[in-house]
């Protein structure tokens, strides 16, 4: 699976402080089931905050694709100039939201329905089987009063219950609850699951059960993505670390079917590429950080592409090992919803494997233009989520700040695969 490894988690997660309340309270309710706790939005920047850069822009990059030649598309004029240039500076960077004060009353409102007291989270499933120690989640992520089991003997006190999606999958619907005692009225079932819809068996059958959805889809009930970007109080200087090789990828399940693949096999035969895992190269001793600190570029190709399916391989096996993402997922404007269009490189930008390897053989001699991939540095910092324990402590504090709202999931198949 994606995305088992973690963080340290010393950053504040998302939703806590007061930039994230204020994006909490702008960002519409999921459009697949109302109400709900709502999901916490990404940092977000307006599209057109890079457009005043592109025009002073255009000199600095090779003519890979030159104007009036037959079979040279516009959009990748374009495109190519803009890449190459750096897209934008870093001051055009993830503007942050800002909203009016909350009316008193529904301040009011809102603090009456909470729950009170110790929040009672039930995992019915430990994930994959594997049990673990449950996360103090006052220590780690600031939450207070969660009190985490995986004790089926609590069903009865539980306000949410758990259930990982691969786990269902392997039990069935008869491995879910069935009393005694009968389901709490009150109580929520949460769905949890983190692969994407291409390896996520058997969801038509799960239509009704489940009141709320904790996925990495940012219109998630409890969203959880595997990692962001957040502004420091006091921002550290960026150092970026002694490059001596030039592309990497880390790849374990390896499908000849997949789109990575493909595009791999297509781009090798233009570009020198280390390729580690179980058909390549031993990672070094430090795992896969220290291991791709030494390349200039990564291959952060997903295994499926899904609405904001962004993993670890992004923020993890690239941002933290300072390297330059170079992404096959989602579009472009997905990404741009989580991080900054100058901080990474999409196949899509590109009519070919071949002209993406001459643009990043270009990058490779132009220091400069390569170092306009880590502006963004300047304000922001990397957080790779720790799997599970920040997710399990999310949901105490989602349940807190709900309180007694109810709803019902109706169509999760028809919402996830969207």
């Amino acid at each position: 699976m994606a995305g088992r490894g973690g963080g340290t988690g010393t950053s504040p997660p998302p939703g806590q402080g007061v930039w994230a309340e204020r994006r909490r309270r702008q960002q519409p309710q999921p459009h697949h089931a109302l109400p709900g706790p709502g999901p916490v939005a990404a940092p977000w920047r307006p599209r057109s905050a890079e457009r005043p850069q592109r025009a002073a822009r255009m000199e600095s990059a090779p003519r890979l694709c030159p104007a009036g030649r037959p079979g040279c598309p516009r959009r990748w004029r374009w495109r190519r100039w803009a890449l190459a240039a750096g897209l934008m500076g870093a001051a055009a960077a993830l503007s942050l939201y800002v909203s009016l004060p909350e009316p008193a009353a529904a301040r009011r409102a809102a603090a009456s329905s909470r729950v009170r007291g110790d929040v009672n989270v039930l995992l019915w499933w430990e994930p994959f089987g594997r049990p673990r120690r449950m996360a103090d989640c006052r220590r780690r992520y600031n939450i207070t009063g969660c009190r985490l089991s995986a004790d089926r003997s609590r069903y009865g006190e539980a306000h949410a219950v758990l259930f990982h999606h691969r786990d269902l999958a392997l039990h069935g619907a008869e491995g879910l609850p069935r009393g005694p005692p009968p389901r709490p009225p009150r109580q929520l079932w949460v769905w949890m699951n983190f692969e994407s819809p291409s390896h996520s068996p058997g969801l038509r059958g799960l239509a009704g059960l489940f009141n709320w959805t904790m996925t990495y889809r940012r219109d998630s009930d409890v969203f959880v993505p595997y990692g962001y970007l957040y502004a420091p109080p006091a921002p550290r200087p960026f150092v970026l670390p002694r490059k001596t090789r030039l592309v990497a990828w880390v790849i374990s399940n390896w499908n000849e079917e997949h789109a990575r693949v493909r595009y791999y096999r297509q781009l090798k035969e233009h570009l020198a590429i280390d390729v580690y895992g179980a058909r390549g190269l031993a990672l070094a001793e430090g795992g896969v950080v220290e291991t791709v600190s030494a390349y200039k570029f990564y291959l952060a190709f997903e295994n499926s592409q899904h609405t904001d399916y962004i993993t670890e391989k992004l923020w993890r096996n690239a941002f933290a090992a300072s390297a330059v993402p170079v992404v096959l997922g989602p579009r472009r404007a997905n990404y741009e919803r989580f991080i900054p269009a100058d901080s990474f490189i999409h196949v899509d930008d590109f009519p070919s494997p071949r002209l993406l390897a001459t643009y990043l053989k270009f990058l490779d001699k132009n220091k400069p233009n390569y170092r306009k991939y880590f502006a963004w540095r300047k304000k922001y910092e990397v957080h790779v989520t720790s799997f599970w324990d920040e997710h399990f402590c999310k949901v105490c504090e989602a349940v807190r700040t709900a309180g007694n709202q109810m709803k019902t999931v109706r169509n999760l198949a028809g919402w996830f695969e969207s």
